[in-house]
């Protein structure tokens, strides 16, 4: 089981969507200083389900919204979606890969997405039963 893929639009510095492919072994991501590694870690955090706004380096949850640059208006929403592959079954789920999504909107509400239909209770169920 490993994360094998991380989309990412209007979350923090990405305006726009963003896909990271990672293959099995990948253990950290590098950059340049202000690339965004951090803001990649704050999304998978986010994406699995952190409540707490000072772990995500925001004041309120609605900061994680992309609110515009010099060239770029600010974004509606933020969603990110982890994509974990699942051949061993570990998850507890019948499918080989797993899609957790989720969406926050300027109005604060959100929605939990697992294989792209809305979900709550399910994607907790999940990763509460991962074995750590």
């Amino acid at each position: 089981m490993y994360i094998s893929k991380l989309e990412i639009v209007g979350f923090k510095s990405f305006a726009t969507k963003t896909v990271l492919q990672f293959g099995q072994g990948v253990t950290a991501v590098i950059g340049p200083n202000g690339c965004g590694k951090s803001n990649v870690v704050d999304a998978i955090r986010w994406v699995m389900g952190e409540q707490k706004t000072h772990l995500l380096r925001s004041e309120s949850m609605v900061d994680i919204i992309f609110s515009g640059s010099k060239n770029r208006k600010p974004v509606n929403y933020a969603e990110v979606s982890l994509t974990i592959h699942n051949r061993s079954g570990k998850l507890g789920v019948a499918y080989t890969d797993v899609q957790v999504g989720r969406r926050l909107y300027r109005d604060g509400s959100s929605e939990y997405l697992l294989n792209e239909v809305l979900f709550v209770s399910k994607i907790f169920k999940i990763f509460l039963s991962i074995p750590v």
